[in-house]
């Protein structure tokens, strides 16, 4: 296990661990992050050029989650939105910048 440090973001976190793991053709890293933030992570690492694995922890739902206006809590409901357009900026922000090739990326 191998932890960097440095990173004040995901960006510089992609290019400072391909910097300090130096990975080589044939290896196998695995990218561990959040599921809500795995697609922005993941698009990092990629463009910086350090081919991963995805494997995202940390879900924020059971997966048993339905449609109603009283199935959830509405300030579990108000922090999960927020998380998520947060994320959304963030894809956009950097696809804006180039710092990931699409603003949704796909597996």
């Amino acid at each position: 296990l191998i932890l960097e440090n440095k990173s004040r973001n995901t960006y510089e976190n992609a290019v400072f661990t391909k910097e300090l793991v130096t990975p080589k053709p044939g290896e196998t890293w695995l990218l561990v992050t959040s599921a809500f933030h795995m697609p922005r992570a993941k698009a990092l690492f990629d463009k910086a050029g350090f081919a991963t694995v995805p494997w995202p922890v940390d879900y924020r739902t059971s997966g048993k989650e339905g449609i109603g206006l009283f199935r959830d809590n509405p300030a579990d409901s108000l922090q999960a939105t927020t998380m998520a357009i947060r994320e959304w900026i963030g894809l956009f922000a950097y696809w804006l910048s180039g710092r990931i090739n699409q603003p949704f990326p796909g597996g």
